[in-house]
């Protein structure tokens, strides 16, 4: 059936196999084009191929509605009955005949892995929670369509009656499908344990053992897959040892040590995407060798790696906030490094705190170099996460903190 007509387009109703709908829906996002003009294009080719297509199955079709351009519908249905072929299983050939002609593009990968520095000298700000999620939200299943915060209503957190949850401010994505490494460097090991991994065993190889020219082994050996089928084989983890307390003293020996963790990584790297390093709440040599690690390289462009600043709305952050970028401009200076800012995330971010949180969360907005790229609330789900030891976007995946962690993700690619 048809009805009145939106602009130049009349709307359809009819119905599709729920498979087909779904494959639609992924296919169409994956290509960044609209449903209706998938429909309208594998109508087209439809109606001119030579002779009839092998039946589908279209057994418990369901309810489906496009909009098309005025009379398509009509001269579909007179082909549909001059060829013997229901209407519904005409327009199931149509789409399965787009779907084909148009595969699943490929997942665009970095010409040189990105390296993302988490880090902030304050504790407790959430560095964990931000590398993690970051992390997931980028290894999700490319041929999956996960709800993402669209990004005109990033700033909404700063008024208090904004309904957050509201439909409209979502849309369902394509994972980004990359491979990503998870570096625990923090030698409290709490990326580790959250995950449900153990920390590396002290009489063993770990990474400050592979910066310190200590190694005996293989740091390839030490790392562990984030099992679950939303990541694939994707999301990896190399969980730390808690020798990391003393990576600082360690490192004051060896030679070059700003780039001891550039050493330690570097025959791994190729296996990756992208790497997140959570960073220790320290301005020692090591957050030095995770800065140095994060610089741009030669053949890189800006803004692929870098500092990704984690903050909370109150004033203690700030303070933090200074002393580390502090120390990020004199590296700058010093070593002549290309170290780029990859944006300030404001995490556990509730409203309901009143003034002191809104107007610091404003204070945060105010700065526009490096800017805000992410806020993420202060909710029950990350905190249930962490105490059942899974990945957040997996133990909850439409949760607002998923949601915000995926817009984050996509906001710094």
């Amino acid at each position: 059936m048809t009805s009145p007509f939106l602009g130049d387009r009349e709307k359809v109703v009819s119905k599709l196999p729920a498979g087909l709908q779904q494959d639609l829906k992924i296919r169409t996002a994956q290509h960044g084009i609209d449903i209706q003009h998938a429909v309208e294009a594998g109508i087209t080719a439809w109606r001119g191929l030579g002779s009839n297509l092998s039946p589908l199955d279209t057994a418990g079709a369901k309810s489906f509605s496009t909009w098309l351009p005025p009379g398509q519908w009509d001269d579909f249905r007179t082909d549909c009955a001059a060829r013997g072929v229901s209407l519904v299983q005409g327009l199931s050939q149509s789409v399965q005949l787009w779907l084909e002609k148009n595969p699943a593009p490929s997942v665009v990968r970095p010409e040189v892995p990105r390296r993302i520095i988490v880090c902030n000298q304050k504790g407790g700000v959430g560095k964990t929670a931000i590398t993690a999620g970051t992390g997931e939200a980028l290894a999700e299943d490319s041929n999956q369509l996960h709800p993402v915060r669209i990004s005109k209503h990033f700033a909404a957190a700063l008024t208090e009656d904004e309904d957050e949850d509201s439909p409209l401010n979502y849309e369902d994505l394509p994972g980004l499908g990359l491979s990503v490494l998870l570096v625990d460097f923090d030698p409290q090991c709490h990326l580790t344990k959250q995950l449900g991994q153990e920390p590396v065993a002290m009489e063993g190889d770990s990474l400050t053992k592979h910066m310190a020219g200590e190694a005996k082994g293989e740091l390839r050996d030490l790392i562990v897959p984030i099992e679950d089928e939303r990541f694939g084989d994707r999301l990896h983890l190399l969980p730390a040892c808690t020798d990391a307390f003393l990576l600082d003293v360690k490192l004051s020996g060896v030679r070059a040590r700003e780039a001891a963790l550039e050493r330690a990584l570097g025959p791994i790297e190729s296996d990756y995407d992208v790497i997140l390093v959570d960073c220790p709440p320290s301005l020692g040599l090591s957050m030095d060798a995770a800065a140095y690690y994060g610089r741009r390289r030669a053949e890189e462009a800006p803004g692929q790696s870098g500092v990704l600043v984690v903050v909370q709305a109150e004033d203690s952050s700030a303070d933090a906030y200074g002393l580390l970028t502090s120390q990020i401009e004199d590296l700058r200076s010093d070593m002549h490094l290309e170290l780029d800012y990859l944006g300030i995330v404001v995490n556990h971010y509730d409203a309901r705190r009143g003034y002191i949180a809104t107007s610091s969360l404003q204070s945060w907005m105010d700065i526009k170099d490096p800017r805000v790229v992410g806020v993420i609330g202060d909710l029950k789900e990350q905190k249930e996460a962490v105490r059942v030891k899974r990945p957040l976007l997996a133990y909850s995946p439409r949760c607002d903190q998923a949601v915000g962690m995926r817009a984050l993700a996509r906001e710094i690619s």
